[in-house]
């Protein structure tokens, strides 16, 4: 039965509510036995004061300070960016004794998924043959090598598209009006029969470095392609070089020796200024891949048990029930999985601006937490020296939809990663090695931060979102998880799971929780393939360590 709430008071010693519902100006909304006459319209999301505020009274939401008033308010008034300005308690190590709860998996002990067993010990949720560059300059002959190997080989999304253009064509040939021309194609020609069973795709990761920037950039995407090389998800490689660039492929196997000693894929090496021609780099690197895709198609999928789940949480795209619906449920499923033994990875430091003490109190090690605080410091002195800060880390649809501070929207963010204890926090690109919840550094941005979560090897990512987003990742399958029913009917060719019963009354976080590892399970198993994965959804954006929030 849905409930009738209006607003919701998400920490009992929060002085703002949150709207349901959209609110009129005039409405008196009854809450614990208080009436509180609204002040002005509070739509769906966004949140009103419950007391009346003098300017530099302090705002709590989820139990911590968020902001400060700007101006005397009065209850009932909605939170802006005009009366509410940005305000977080300051963080430092202190002793601790986090105790945590783990939650009831009895109905998971002994599940198990489906994936594929490397030979270190890990086990990916896909198959796939990645193409790296080392430089830039190859980025046209990946387009070219991808454009031959899917169309071919069946990984090509659709060719709907090319279809619609086909009739516009056809309609501009006869003379006949575009502008109101019927474009729906009933019977899109979509590819489905893969030549290679067992592998899951063929994956590029088209890039901007490798020369041109500092060393340091080109060392930096030597980690993360060497990362990307090593991952549980990657079954082989083919590297193409130009020859002359910063990145020397030398540096870039080095690197992947460093990252894992026991590193034996199938790896393919191919330098254009050594080659004859373009032609002939093209087709032996086709060759040879096709070669090695023979070979990895004879893996199968076996079943695994769930400790070797290693799952990035990420949020994109949020609004103001992200951190109520959709983060809670995943950081419920974040909990389970911990409980269970496997890995979880929260990331996005410029999102968890206001949430770092009780994150440093859950670190179980003192130097794992001082780390936190290193890397935590210097990313926001790095932000403010170019004259910014992550208190402008909001997006305009971030406010507008109700994530009115830095540290609203990091707290609601910091919900995905459950209230498990934090067992490492790790820099970038460095591998989790360790079962329970990490920390990874990375910036909020959405692309850089899944590129990072893969690379210390998550195998799924799950993405929530409030407005949609339709990012994805080229090795890492990554899951949608809507925080409201209007989302999720609008955009569902991108959303997964909607986590919209919440809001709506008619679930639990915990049920929410429970039903998103069900769908882990069988996207490792590749039973379900998630949206971003079937529409070839592979963003790729290496982070040069550059102030990006």
């Amino acid at each position: 039965m849905s409930s009738k709430r209006k607003v919701l008071q998400v920490h009992p010693s929060d002085n703002v509510l949150v709207a349901l519902v959209n609110l009129a100006k005039g409405e008196t909304i009854r809450f614990n036995d208080t009436d509180y006459i609204l002040q002005e319209d509070v739509g769906a999301k966004h949140k009103f004061f419950m007391h009346d505020m003098e300017p530099g009274a302090e705002i709590f939401m989820y139990g911590v300070l968020v902001g400060k008033a700007q101006l005397a308010l009065t209850a009932g008034t909605r939170m802006s960016t005009a009366n509410t300005k940005h305000a977080a308690e300051p963080y430092a190590f202190r002793p601790s004794h986090y105790q945590w709860h783990p939650p009831d998996v009895s109905k998971f002990a002994g599940r198990t998924f489906n994936g594929y067993h490397r030979a270190d010990g890990r086990v990916g949720t896909a198959n796939y043959w990645l193409f790296l560059p080392t430089v830039f300059c190859e980025n046209r002959n990946l387009d070219v090598i991808r454009e031959a190997l899917h169309t071919q080989l069946g990984y090509e999304v659709t060719d709907k598209y090319k279809q619609k253009t086909q009739l516009l064509l056809e309609l501009y040939n006869s003379g006949a009006d575009i502008a109101t021309a019927d474009l729906d194609i009933k019977e899109a020609t979509v590819h489905t029969q893969r030549v290679f069973k067992n592998v899951d795709g063929i994956k590029f990761l088209n890039h901007q470095g490798g020369c041109g920037g500092t060393r340091q950039d080109a060392a930096i995407l030597s980690k993360l392609l060497a990362s990307y090389a090593d991952h549980p998800n990657v079954a082989g490689v083919t590297i193409l070089s130009l020859g002359c660039q910063n990145l020397q492929t030398q540096n870039l196997l080095d690197d992947i020796k460093k990252h894992n000693p026991g590193f034996n894929k199938p790896i393919h090496v191919f330098e254009q200024q050594q080659s004859q021609s373009e032609e002939q780099l093209i087709t032996d690197a086709i060759r040879k891949t096709f070669t090695g895709l023979i070979e990895i198609n004879k893996l199968e999928r076996t079943p695994a048990s769930l400790d070797k789940l290693c799952i990035g949480v990420k949020c994109g795209g949020s609004d103001g029930f992200s951190g109520i619906s959709a983060n809670p449920a995943v950081g419920y499923c974040s909990d389970l999985v911990v409980a269970l033994g496997g890995k979880i990875l929260l990331a996005e430091f410029p999102e968890l601006c206001g949430a770092e003490q009780q994150l440093i109190d859950r670190t179980l090690d003192e130097g794992a937490a001082k780390k936190f605080i290193q890397l935590m410091r210097s990313y926001s002195t790095a932000a403010e020296n170019a004259g910014s800060g992550f208190d402008m880390n909001p997006s305009p649809g971030n406010i507008k939809d109700g994530l009115i501070t830095d540290a609203i929207k990091s707290n609601g963010a910091a919900k995905k990663g459950g209230t498990s204890p934090v067992v490492d926090v790790l820099d970038y690109t460095e591998p989790a090695l360790k079962p329970g919840l990490s920390l990874v550094c990375t910036p909020g941005n959405d692309v850089e931060a899944t590129t990072g979560k893969a690379a210390s090897g998550a195998t799924l990512i799950l993405f929530t979102t409030g407005l949609g987003t339709p990012t994805g990742n080229p090795v890492c399958p990554t899951i949608k998880v809507s925080t409201n029913s209007t989302l999720a009917r609008k955009m569902g060719d991108i959303i997964d799971i909607n986590t919209g019963p919440i809001i709506d009354g008619d679930k639990t976080i915990e049920e929410m929780g429970e039903e998103i590892l069900e769908y882990c399970i069988k996207a490792a198993s590749g039973e379900i393939i998630p949206k971003a994965v079937l529409l070839n959804q592979d963003d790729f954006i290496p982070w040069k360590r550059g102030v990006s929030l």
